[in-house]
């Protein structure tokens, strides 16, 4: 009776998934094709809430954003796209945020479409406790943003680097106010005979 050790059926599975992911079209991309391939289009950048509370201790925390789209400029359909973003202050070597997130996976982006809007949020942010404390809150600052896409390999080209606009997509709630008694009107009750 012949064994068969645990290792070569581990071997044997490493050989069948290297196999297949051949077959369905995982390939790697250098820098230089992911660049003739793919284009950021349609790039937009704010400032967006992260968190917002009133109650008991008012807090709002705004986070800066980019939003934007893919299009595939080669001749075959694109797979397995991620793409990165890193936040960060003008002169400033730390990062501020990042955030990352799976952008094609499935039927892929065919050639010549462009994705659906992709939108990117720091993971950190600026706190005050009210908009116009934000405002005027001296870490609010000129911030950018770099995007990277990640194509079928372990590489993250950079595509491109987009400044932070000022523009804050939030609003605070109105305050709800209750009626004052004293300012209601009074009606008469009617005179009894």
């Amino acid at each position: 009776m012949r064994r068969i050790f645990p290792a070569s059926g581990v071997a044997l599975a490493v050989v069948a998934a290297l196999i297949w992911l051949g077959q369905t079209g995982c390939k790697s991309y250098n820098e230089q094709e992911v660049h003739s391939s793919l284009e950021v289009v349609d790039v937009s950048t704010s400032w967006t809430m992260k968190e917002y509370r009133q109650w008991p201790n008012p807090k709002l925390t705004l986070v800066p954003t980019v939003t934007f789209k893919l299009k595939n400029n080669s001749s075959e359909t694109l797979r397995y796209i991620n793409v990165n973003a890193i936040f960060k202050e003008v002169d400033s070597v730390e990062n501020l945020g990042d955030s990352f997130h799976t952008a094609v996976r499935g039927e892929g982006l065919a050639p010549g479409a462009t994705s659906p809007p992709i939108t990117l949020k720091s993971n950190f942010g600026v706190a005050g406790k009210t908009l116009d404390s934000f405002k005027a809150n001296p870490h609010w600052k000129s911030y950018y943003v770099k995007l990277f896409v990640q194509m079928g390999g372990p590489r993250h080209i950079s595509m491109g680097e987009y400044p932070v606009s000022r523009q804050i997509d939030f609003q605070e709630d109105q305050a709800v106010h209750q009626k004052d008694e004293s300012s209601a009107v009074l009606q008469e009750e009617p005179a009894k005979d």
